[in-house]
């Protein structure tokens, strides 16, 4: 009877050194997921080759890891491209043939190409000092990026307005032009049109996504044939106190509600 009761103890001691070298094993490859995914990683070096993109007029060669459907995406200098990707443990990492659009950029100093085959030959990853590089075994980084704050992913953009209160917001045949603001380094001014009327004030942004606008203050032209409430959109401006961004998507919000309203990156 004692050996029987040893020989259980034996097994359920083996069982929970199982599961918790398991549990563990599964905490330190989210872990590691955590540092690489839902994140903006812009391009700072390929092939070995240093990439300087502080004067880039335009969005800068970068990409995100999605990690609700595992799909990645980003900007290759001229097309945006997109895939899947798998994350193993000892950060091995895989990505499926990228699908890109197909415009030509004739002009485009860095080799596209280039960028996507960084991608597709990528077996590992490593991440030290907050830069990522993609690599092929135990070779030279086949690229390198660093990690976008928040606040470098929000300013110096032109955000139109998409959604307002859950409703998409269609352009009006007289109206001067499109919905939008920007986010200027320059004074932390904010400078935009809300439909009629050119709008301007001041932000500042906190950590935590944090934002608040102040002094937001506006043209006085009247537009009594353009069907829009510029009273409506400027009230995000009031109420708004934080923000999340998903790729080219902006949100702006109050707590934990949904969107007041929702923007979308345009690149000239």
């Amino acid at each position: 009877m004692r050996n029987k009761l040893a020989a259980i103890a034996i097994v359920a001691l083996t069982v929970i050194s199982c599961n918790t070298a398991k549990k563990a094993n599964d905490n330190t490859m989210q872990d590691s997921a955590t540092k690489i995914t839902n994140s903006t990683w812009e391009l700072v070096k390929l092939g070995g080759t240093n990439i300087d993109q502080a004067n880039t007029d335009g969005k800068k060669i970068q990409f995100s890891l999605n990690s609700v459907d595992q799909r990645a995406f980003g900007y290759s200098g001229c097309n945006t491209f997109n895939g899947s990707y798998t994350l193993e443990k000892g950060n091995r990492i895989s990505f499926s043939q990228m699908a890109s659009t197909s415009m030509a950029c004739p002009d485009t100093e860095i080799s596209e190409q280039e960028v996507l085959n960084a991608f597709n030959l990528a077996d590992n990853y490593t991440i030290n000092n907050g830069m990522l590089s993609l690599n092929v075994g135990k070779r030279a980084p086949l690229a390198v990026f660093k990690k976008v704050s928040s606040q470098e992913k929000i300013v110096e953009k032109y955000w139109k307005l998409k959604k307002m209160e859950g409703q998409n917001i269609v352009m009006a045949k007289n109206q001067e032009r499109e919905i939008y603001f920007m986010l200027k380094n320059d004074q932390n001014r904010i400078t935009g049109f809300a439909g009629c009327n050119n709008l301007s004030g001041t932000y500042t942004l906190e950590e935590g996504n944090r934002i608040n606008f102040s002094n937001i203050a506006v043209t006085l032209k009247a537009c009594p044939d353009v069907a829009i409430n510029e009273a409506e959109f400027l009230k995000v401006f009031e109420l708004a106190d934080n923000y999340t961004i998903n790729g080219d998507t902006l949100m702006l919000n109050v707590g934990k509600r949904v969107p007041l309203a929702v923007f979308e990156a345009v690149y000239f």
